[in-house]
């Protein structure tokens, strides 16, 4: 199914002349800060300079008087403290900001990531009494343990006391934690609520280096914020701008052995890193060892210090990762050849036994994207199903689960994204049934994914310092993606494929005298039916740097022949 052939475009209308007038910015400017949400010139200012400002109070969480008592209080007395995190990018960061913070100040700490397969997601009871039977007498959880209640009981009933940090949505019941740092706790005075877990980490951090006088040591760890942030894909925006700008400016002046050493095997270019190369590079190859084996070793990478170990880690995770790409691909193909053999349904469910647990949601994902459909993707066995889901805009995904949690051993998630286990013996009932409710809940939705266009352009109009402008807008990311503009009219004199699959597309094109490069990345296929001129094209500004010459290149999100969308 080619779905960019079927692609809405939509343009973002432009700002009312009062936003014109009161902004002091150059028009381009002023559009781009409209379309995010930014009203007024006080907002405004606060976004194109994401400082210190935005670096909000930790002391507004209103347990973390309490947490920051209790790990003093084991500072003092020796005690054994655990670090239990979870697999992902934001799991393995904020584990790292948590036990990196604590041991500088001379702490005994220690840290726990979960196996994802024989263990799972967040606190088990299990891992807690072996904690317990090894001396531990403080549970920190991060990014995990806000609905870990029958869990957070047992270790009072042991003796264990647990502080839970974390960004998730709490239940209506809260854990009875010995303290709870979530800035989505009913009543919480903090006022930022999008903060990743490893934000959420690095706050209890620098509250307790506050009270030391130490505070600034704490922004040391702002590159592993950064990094946790973007993985985790939570909006980048408020606070979080401001700790992916200074933890970016960390990465890129300071960066650690595990970095330097995957960067030089993915060919990142140390001091030009930025938020996209943190999604596209470094957090898959952290997530990759979580995905097939365990996850300690992006921890280990993170928090290494020895070049030999770095190299050796960087290595491992490197090859980890081309595994999970090698995977994907052999997975989604088999599901597309499954799914292209019947039109498709309104909700999509692959169910394999063969296919690995970890990366079921990359294969749920690309299947979303590919096909504009909710998807869910299936590991089974004998006794037990694991489901990974990912949806679209249209169709709330946990709200559907929620209609089916009788079923379920356990669930979870968001709109957008979630999982689900449950016995094998119910799995036919719950696909039968969420289908069928998928089918009623999208009858009538025009099933077809769209574009957001920031600025209708004429390409002759743009040049490098257009690029320079746009700049002003960094950090970008979820909830501030790069700018799209659209140019019409525009001739395509050569293209061709490229990439070892050939599914990537470079183009040559003409406009006014001028020629410009442009690229699609895994879009050759969609795109290679569309390329006759005139043609109207939807794309990103980039640098090319080559040669020591940078020039702008279009990086193209779509196509179309001239007139036929907008």
């Amino acid at each position: 199914m080619k779905i960019l052939a079927n692609c809405l475009w939509k343009l973002k209308p432009a700002p009312p002349e009062e936003t014109s007038q009161n902004f002091p910015y150059p028009p381009l400017i002023t559009s781009l800060l409209y379309n995010r949400g930014i009203k007024t010139p006080e907002e405004a200012d606060m976004f194109l300079s994401p400082d210190r400002r935005l670096d909000h109070d930790p002391f507004l969480f209103p347990d973390m008087e309490k947490a920051v008592s209790r790990i003093y209080k084991a500072l003092l007395t020796g005690e054994k403290m655990v670090v239990y995190g979870d697999f992902d990018a934001d799991g393995l960061t904020a584990t790292a900001v948590l036990t990196t913070g604590i041991a500088r100040l001379g702490g005994n700490v220690t840290p726990y990531i979960p196996h994802r397969i024989t263990e799972g997601y967040g606190l088990k009871i299990s891992a807690l009494e072996k904690h317990k039977a090894e001396g531990a007498s403080l549970i920190i959880s991060t990014d995990c343990g806000i609905t870990a209640i029958p869990e957070i009981k047992r270790a009072n009933k042991i003796g264990l006391d647990v502080i839970v940090t974390d960004h998730h949505t709490p239940l209506d019941e809260l854990p009875p934690a010995h303290a709870i740092i979530n800035p989505k706790v009913p009543g919480s005075a903090y006022p930022f609520k999008e903060l990743a877990g490893v934000g959420v980490a690095y706050k209890v951090i620098q509250a307790l280096y506050h009270n030391l006088g130490r505070e600034s040591e704490a922004r040391d760890l702002l590159d592993l914020v950064a990094i946790g942030t973007v993985a985790d894909i939570v909006p980048i925006l408020d606070e979080n701008r401001y700790l992916v700008k200074e933890g970016v400016k960390r990465l890129n002046a300071e960066p650690r052995p595990g970095i330097v050493e995957m960067a030089q095997l993915s060919r990142l270019r140390l001091g030009e890193i930025e938020p996209e190369s943190i999604s596209w590079i470094m957090a898959p190859r952290l997530n990759a060892a979580g995905r097939l084996e365990h996850a300690m070793a992006g921890y280990k990478l993170l928090t290494s210090t020895a070049i030999s170990d770095s190299q050796e880690l960087a290595l491992w995770l490197e090859n980890k990762n081309t595994e999970r790409q090698q995977l994907t691909v052999r997975f989604v193909e088999k599901a597309r050849a499954r799914l292209d053999s019947q039109s498709p349904p309104s909700l999509l469910v692959y169910s394999d036994a063969e296919c690995p647990q970890g990366i079921s949601g990359l294969v749920a994902g690309r299947l979303s994207d590919e096909y504009y459909r909710p998807s869910i993707v299936i590991k089974t066995n004998a006794d037990f199903a694991t489901g990974s889901c990912r949806s679209i805009p249209d169709f709330n995904i946990i709200q559907a689960l929620s209609r089916f949690a009788p079923l379920f051993s356990h669930f979870g998630g968001h709109a957008q994204a979630a999982g689900f286990t449950l016995p094998t013996e119910h799995l036919d009932t719950f696909i039968k049934g969420i289908s069928a409710y998928a089918e009623e809940s999208l009858s009538g939705v025009d099933l077809k994914p769209f574009i957001d266009i920031d600025i209708d352009t004429d390409l002759s109009q743009l040049c490098p310092a257009t690029l320079r402008e746009l700049e002003r807008l960094a950090p970008f990311g979820e909830a501030n993606p790069k700018p799209v503009f659209l140019s019409r009219g525009l001739n395509i004199t050569d293209y061709r494929s490229m990439g070892s699959n050939n599914e990537h597309l470079k183009l040559r094109i003409k406009h006014k005298g001028r020629f410009w490069d442009g690229i699609a990345f895994r879009q050759f296929k969609e795109l290679n039916g569309f390329l006759q001129s005139p043609v109207d094209i939807v794309y990103n500004l980039e640098l090319d740097k080559w040669c020591g010459t940078d020039t702008l290149r279009l990086k193209i999100i779509d196509i179309a022949p001239a007139g036929t969308k907008i």
